[in-house]
């Protein structure tokens, strides 16, 4: 399961989630600004409220918008 917290208007979270939708990657995307348990949850796994996170494991994660390491992650091509 790939999850992404995001904020509302974050123009890098609107990045992922499009990348993601264009690579088929299906996501459940959390918005720490829309409930507090995944907002602990974005914490607990970077230390920071600084969004977006990427996880498919809840232990490895991409920070912001990085095609290389969400195609690592994920195991995309490009």
């Amino acid at each position: 399961m790939v999850k992404v917290y995001s904020l509302t208007s974050c123009p890098w979270c609107d990045k992922v989630k499009k990348y993601l939708k264009s690579k088929g990657v299906e996501y459940e995307e959390r918005n720490i600004e829309e409930s507090d348990e995944f907002l602990e949850e974005c914490q607990k796994l970077t230390g920071d409220e600084a969004v977006p996170v990427t996880t498919i494991d809840d232990k490895n994660f991409v920070l912001g918008f990085d095609k290389a390491k969400l195609d690592e992650l994920l195991k995309l091509s490009a």
